[in-house]
């Protein structure tokens, strides 16, 4: 029998087995402030300058510029599309800067577009959704002085259009939303996916349902149990709905791996057919906030991370089960990209970056 107040081997063993777990995820994340604290970002002085920017509504895009512009601009007013122009008259900007001009925008949008420009004022266009809405970026884009895409494959299309000072401009992440952080036990996983199950997501979790229910997996997003033929597989492992940045940058810096799976582009909107060549704004988010990104591959993703040394790429559901397996089973390896991305997106690839660039184009400077 055994004597009270000794422990028992398991309790032994589990009790090894936290401590080596809490001293490895102290590891990385001291790695990671480290890392945070040697790369403070965008640093130059700010140019005198005032900018409206209208916000499109994607709450991750819109507080990256805001931060961005605040990092770049002396005067920023953050306004809304449906008085824009009246803003505009208020204020006086050196630019207004719009994001993307979808969805949200009022039937007069174009309108106050022309009321701004007759007022003298420099209008800009930040496309951030192409190239799914060709249909309806064809039509506001010609109202701008500048046209900015985040899609490489679209740039050349707005210029066939007729707009004369189009420039591709990737997307970027929010430092101060994603970043490595103490995560609570409700946010830890070995795989996570967030985004809507859009049919080419849906017919990959599909083939990989098996796999993935043998594992500590997070999929969160809208739709995956009208379109996920397995859903019974991982029905408890699926969070549906909407889920706020916040959120999002706990379960990415919870996550050994982040899968990361582009929507197709074959869409109604699309009418333009054109292909998606660009990475989405989660390539970058993901690669801020600690953890090792695992994605499919798009045409421009060389230019802003290293595959095989920043983060890790797939081509198939099978390829992609493959380097799960292979990375769960390998931690230095897999906290050692998560470490280099984290790098090259604070040295490179925030909001603060792209607007510095984009301000230097307009005002004649790039």
């Amino acid at each position: 029998m055994q004597k009270t107040g000794h422990r028992s081997k398991a309790g032994v063993r589990g009790s090894k087995e936290g401590y080596r777990k809490g001293w490895d995820d102290g590891y990385h994340l001291g790695m990671c402030e480290a890392i945070v604290r040697r790369t403070p970002g965008y640093a130059s002085p700010p140019k005198n300058l005032r900018v409206l920017y209208i916000p499109q509504g994607f709450e991750s895009v819109d507080r990256g510029v805001i931060e961005g512009l605040s990092q770049t601009v002396s005067a920023l007013i953050v306004g809304n599309a449906e008085t824009m122009a009246d803003q505009a008259r208020e204020h006086a900007p050196d630019l207004v800067l719009v994001m993307n001009g979808l969805h949200v925008f009022p039937a007069d949008h174009l309108e106050q577009v022309a009321r701004i420009r007759a007022m003298g004022c420099r209008t800009a266009i930040w496309f951030a959704d192409d190239p799914y809405f060709t249909v309806e970026t064809a039509e506001i884009a010609p109202h701008y002085d500048w046209v900015f895409t985040h899609e490489l494959s679209c740039a050349d299309w707005y210029r066939s259009l007729g707009c004369a000072n189009v420039h591709y401009l990737p997307l970027a992440a929010s430092i101060a939303c994603y970043r490595p952080a103490h995560i609570e036990p409700q946010y830890r996983s070995d795989v996570c996916f967030i985004g809507t199950a859009f049919p080419n997501r849906a017919l990959f979790f599909d083939r990989m349902a098996e796999f993935l229910a043998g594992l500590r997996t997070v999929i969160i997003g809208g739709l995956w149990e009208t379109r996920l033929a397995n859903y019974s597989l991982l029905q408890d492992r699926i969070r549906p709905g909407f889920t706020s940045p916040d959120e999002c940058a706990k379960y990415y810096a919870g996550a050994k791996i982040v899968l990361n799976l582009h929507r197709q582009t074959e869409e109604e909107k699309n009418t333009a057919n054109l292909p998606g060549k660009s990475i989405n704004p989660r390539t970058y988010e993901i690669a801020a906030s600690g953890a090792l990104q695992l994605t499919d591959i798009r045409e421009d993703l060389p230019l802003y991370y290293a595959p095989g040394r920043e983060i890790a790429v797939y081509s198939s559901p099978e390829e992609a089960q493959h380097k799960i397996r292979y990375y769960l089973n390998r931690e230095s390896e897999r906290r050692s990209m998560a470490w280099n991305a984290l790098v090259r997106t604070r040295k490179e690839h925030t909001y603060a970056h792209r607007l510095d660039r984009l301000l230097r184009v307009v005002f004649g400077e790039a």
